[in-house]
């Protein structure tokens, strides 16, 4: 019988081997303009709808530089 710290190794052990075959196979994988940089990109599109795209340039440009940052070329 193993012990309740075992079997938390055990699962550790696993978690960590699963969570690094995750990371390679999403890293051959180009990442997608529609995906890349969720955060301003939710928040510039609701201020757009909300406001206006003449009202929202600052986070526009936010979103732009996040792109960018990835390697997007915009």
């Amino acid at each position: 019988m193993w012990t309740a710290s075992e079997k938390m190794s055990t699962v550790s052990a696993v978690s960590l081997e699963s969570g690094a075959v995750t990371e390679s196979t999403e890293q051959k994988k180009p990442l997608k303009p529609c995906c890349a940089c969720p955060e301003t990109k939710k928040v510039r599109d609701a201020c757009i709808i909300e406001k206006g795209e003449e009202n929202c340039t600052d986070l526009i440009e936010a979103h732009k530089e996040c792109m960018r940052a990835l390697g997007f070329k915009i």
